[in-house]
């Protein structure tokens, strides 16, 4: 089926479908867009901060 024939297809879905179509495509695009390597260097870069935070708050409690 090409592309045009899909988008005539789609068309003589009732509305209520073509949403539930709609958010489906979305939600695959969303998806393939999100970049996963940066969930994990905000991970890290969190991790990193929390031990700063603690290291810092132990060497002021220090006499």
């Amino acid at each position: 089926m090409t592309l045009q024939e899909l988008q005539k297809q789609v068309l003589k879905l009732p509305m209520s479908q073509r949403w539930l179509l709609v958010q489906t495509l979305l939600e695959s695009i969303q998806q393939e867009t999100q970049p996963v390597s940066n969930k994990g260097n905000l991970s890290r870069l969190c991790g990193i901060a929390k031990g700063t935070l603690h290291n810092n708050s132990v060497a002021k409690s220090l006499p």
